[in-house]
């Protein structure tokens, strides 16, 4: 199993209290205790029905288009969603009032193509939300798209 590491700051107050939680709820270490303090917080944002916040970065990433074309499009980035201009049929080089194209990046399958970057967005959200809460099931090796946006 693949690990990160994270530094968390905390005032005096704070370290005792988490120490004590750690303790008292049998973690073996406040690091363990936090871990899981933090999944079971977006289990319970997402039983609110509250979307999981995703952060989107510049990058480029591969896609299969519609006739089974692998290409690499330049894009944002929310792993594990991609988004960019363009339809299954293939990328646009004009971003404007155009579709945007969600993708699963680890199957390289496109999800959903949208009139707005901000539909992109919000879908991956929603599909991260619902994946955490165990409602839904990522998406299978179908290289049909999930949805599609109206001609």
């Amino acid at each position: 199993m693949k690990t990160a590491s994270f530094t968390v700051h905390a005032d005096v107050r704070q370290s005792a209290r988490w120490k004590q939680a750690a303790e008292g709820e049998g973690f073996p270490s406040v690091g363990a205790w936090l871990a899981g303090a933090a999944d079971a917080y977006l289990k319970a944002r997402a039983r609110a029905g509250m979307p999981i916040p995703l952060a989107w970065r510049r990058g480029r990433f591969l896609v299969e288009l519609q006739g089974g074309e692998l290409v690499e499009v330049n894009g944002q980035l929310s792993p594990p969603f991609g988004s960019f201009c363009g339809t299954a049929d293939g990328p646009s080089s004009y971003s404007g009032r155009h579709r945007h194209t969600l993708v699963y990046v680890p199957s390289r399958r496109i999800l959903a193509t949208v009139r707005t970057y901000a539909q992109c967005k919000a879908l991956g959200a929603e599909l991260a939300r619902l994946w955490v809460r165990g409602d839904g099931s990522e998406p299978s090796g179908n290289p049909a798209p999930v949805l599609s946006y109206p001609s």
